[in-house]
């Protein structure tokens, strides 16, 4: 099967999961987190499918890594906002697990499918 879009690759569409799911755990956010980490965790949920699509659709290999290394960059960045979460009271009735696997599954992803590209490219040059 070959894919149409990049919304076929599966890391696209945990990422998309993943976003609904920060906007789900972010709604219970205190108020005074409006414009602090809740509007930091959107954004850097939105990040990853944003930069996966926008890569995908790039005509070098190069950048299309790139994209998806700012992909990964981003969902690292709410790795950590999520720990931060965690060691703080204000958010102690909030459940972050779905959230974290989530995470950690899209990253896991996002390491084979660039290491896998560069690897393709090599390839590539080292046999024509």
């Amino acid at each position: 099967m070959s894919l149409q879009s990049h919304k076929d690759l599966i890391v696209w569409q945990k990422s998309m999961l993943l976003v609904k799911e920060m906007y789900h755990l972010t709604e219970s956010f205190p108020k005074d987190e409006l414009y602090g980490l809740r509007s930091q965790m959107e954004r850097a949920a939105v990040s990853i499918p944003s930069q996966i699509a926008e890569g995908y659709l790039r005509r070098h290999h190069k950048e299309y890594v790139q994209f998806l290394s700012i992909a990964l960059g981003s969902a690292a960045e709410l790795e950590t906002q999520i720990l931060v979460c965690e060691m703080l009271t204000k958010f102690k009735n909030i459940d972050f697990t779905q959230a974290k696997n989530l995470d950690s599954e899209i990253m896991k992803m996002l390491y084979v499918l660039i290491d896998k590209i560069v690897e393709g490219e090599r390839n590539k040059r080292l046999n024509p």
